[in-house]
């Protein structure tokens, strides 16, 4: 009974794995250390994948080669990244069609493909505050603003919301600077941006706040008044200017880097935007 109640008081052979567990940790930790001031000194995040595992079927991927054209503007290695990231939004939220609208898997891809294509240069690329996509066929009544809207990010509800019809015209005309999608998902990413302490979020920050920094100097706001170059709805506030910034940057970034330079620079910064021809 006695020899039952006994333990072995020597622990020893613990050592090595202690040690081990203490030196693992450290590493990590200065890792983490490294990567936040890669980031912090080259506007960038140090890796963007970690594994690229996740494809999807056939069909969807032919919606992105028939339908979606910054993807073929995509090496073959952007492509399997791009694809990864569809099908891992796709998994991740939950589509929900409105007004007897039946959400078909081209309208999951497309949707997916235009949020995957705005937060490309991210690490983080998932919208962890976007759980449930919901899908109208046209303009609905939005409940938070009492008006009737072609879209809207509602954070309380973690959803994203669309008009079928308007996001469908944003991504087939791609080059009149109107984009439902792209909008929306910039109002989620500022929002995540405001949440987050991560390196996107920080570069995120940084680069938002070069960008309200340059609309202060005289000779931009002159240019503005000028040139009348973004549409009226982008001075609404600050937020509504970054998203239509951020349609302007994705369908005409060369009309957008000749006529103001500065605000193209830190807006391919702030998205880490370095690819297919930015």
């Amino acid at each position: 009974m006695m020899y039952l109640l006994q333990t072995d008081t020597d622990a020893t052979w613990m050592a090595p794995y202690a040690y081990t567990i203490v030196l693992l940790g450290f590493g990590f930790f200065l890792f983490r250390v490294f990567e936040n001031w890669y980031a912090n000194t080259f506007n960038k995040p140090l890796f963007r994948h970690f594994l690229v595992f996740r494809n999807i079927p056939k069909v969807q991927q032919q919606v992105l080669e028939n339908e979606f054209y910054f993807y073929s503007l995509l090496s073959s290695k952007h492509k399997r990244q791009f694809r990864h990231r569809v099908a891992t939004f796709i998994a991740g939220k939950q589509f929900v069609g409105r007004d007897n609208l039946v959400v078909t898997e081209r309208m999951k891809t497309l949707i997916a493909a235009v949020g995957c294509m705005l937060s490309f240069g991210r690490k983080n690329f998932e919208y962890d505050l976007i759980k449930y996509v919901l899908v109208y066929p046209e303009e609905f009544y939005s409940e938070a603003n009492q008006t009737y809207h072609k879209g809207e990010f509602n954070p309380r509800q973690k959803a994203l919301v669309f008009s079928w019809k308007d996001f469908e015209n944003g991504y087939r005309i791609n080059d009149d600077n109107l984009n439902l999608g792209i909008h929306e998902f910039m109002h989620a990413m500022q929002l995540e941006s405001k949440k987050s302490r991560d390196i996107d979020a920080t570069r995120f920050a940084k680069q938002f706040q070069n960008i309200l920094k340059r609309l202060t100097h005289q000779e931009v706001k002159d240019k503005l008044d000028e040139t009348r170059y973004f549409r009226a709805y982008a001075f609404t506030n600050q937020y509504e200017f970054m998203a239509v910034l951020a349609e302007y940057f994705i369908e005409s970034p060369t009309d957008f880097k000749d006529h103001f330079p500065e605000l193209y620079d830190h807006t391919q910064k702030l998205l880490n935007f370095r690819f297919a021809g930015y």
